[in-house]
């Protein structure tokens, strides 16, 4: 009867569905006690895979496919191979709102994230009224970017409030929206004030890791300001630099509401983005076609320079 039970370890480990391992070692465990979540936990996220595929990748493939035909929106249409493209190129208006996104994207790039770091910074721990300013620099980013631009678009008026300010000391009022060399600016900073405040947040959750005593530590060894900024406070806050960048870059590429309330493209196409030529070649003008192709070199250009950004700021330590 000993000889035959075994010990109760043994025991033990044949209720639990385990082999006995070769040699005398431990024994190994059978497949079969795995639980089934280890095997099938993917399978949860099937359905959501599936409808992102169909509504979004499925959905711009098929639109895809109309940037190399001659489509109009109504009947049928023939495949053209890359004329779309070729016509892109050799078009001027094309090209300069092609200019136009890419000043609006990387300028918006800089101002966000320069003042919403800066706003962060000065915000973050010791200043009383904080929270509350906290409030006041996000309100903004809930707001309706129409409705913001509205209100820009009176105060650029040429009878707004602007110029008024500029009356009282002394200096010519402007036409804001209707000087090319203005209005692109005019468009930036309405896209700069409505977002800061998204940025700051995205800021304020990196410094929050930053733990204190490391900067007093660094202030005692006689690390002055910047030094303190550069060699803690930056690597601290890195995947924030990568995640907040990104976002604004993107958004900065794919403007269009603001560019629509203030000025229309005006003047003269000098506010004009490939945002807004893809809306008025297709649905103001019927050129479907001609639209899905910029819309499509516009995708690339977003995918393009996403990459570049996750590659230039990601973490290298």
């Amino acid at each position: 009867m000993t000889a035959t039970m075994g010990t109760p370890q043994d025991t033990g480990a044949l209720v639990r569905g385990s082999v006995p391992a070769a040699g005398g070692g431990q024994p190994a465990r059978s497949r079969r006690s795995r639980p089934l979540i280890t095997y099938g936990r993917w399978w949860w996220a099937l359905p959501a895979v599936a409808m992102v595929l169909l509504i979004h990748y499925a959905a711009t493939a098929g639109g895809a496919l109309y940037a190399f035909t001659d489509w109009t929106g109504i009947g049928d249409f023939e495949f053209i191979g890359l004329d779309n493209f070729r016509r892109i190129l050799d078009d001027p208006d094309s090209i300069g709102s092609l200019q136009n996104t890419l000043f609006l994207a990387f300028g918006f790039l800089v101002l966000t994230n320069v003042g919403g770091l800066l706003l962060a910074l000065a915000l973050n721990r010791t200043l009383k009224t904080r929270y509350l300013l906290r409030v006041l620099f996000f309100m903004p980013v809930v707001l309706s970017p129409l409705a913001v631009s509205y209100v820009w678009k009176f105060i650029f008026d040429f009878n707004g409030p602007l110029n008024d300010v500029l009356g009282w000391v002394g200096a010519e009022p402007r036409t804001w929206l209707a000087d090319p060399a203005l209005a692109l600016w005019a468009v930036l900073v309405v896209m700069a004030w409505q977002t800061t405040g998204m940025v700051m947040v995205i800021y304020l959750a990196g410094l929050a890791t930053v733990p204190p005593e490391i900067e007093e530590a660094a202030a005692l060894d006689g690390a002055s300001t910047w030094r303190r900024f550069r060699y803690i406070t930056v690597p601290s806050v890195r995947p924030s630099i990568a995640i907040a960048s990104t976002l604004m870059l993107i958004q900065g590429l794919r403007v269009f509401d603001q560019v629509m309330a203030l000025t229309g493209g005006g003047p003269a196409g000098a506010t004009e983005t490939l945002a807004t030529q893809v809306y008025k070649e297709t649905f103001a003008l019927s050129n479907f076609g001609y639209g899905a192709a910029l819309a499509l070199v516009l995708t690339m250009i977003m995918l393009v320079f996403s990459v570049l950004q996750q590659a230039a700021t990601r973490d290298r330590s």
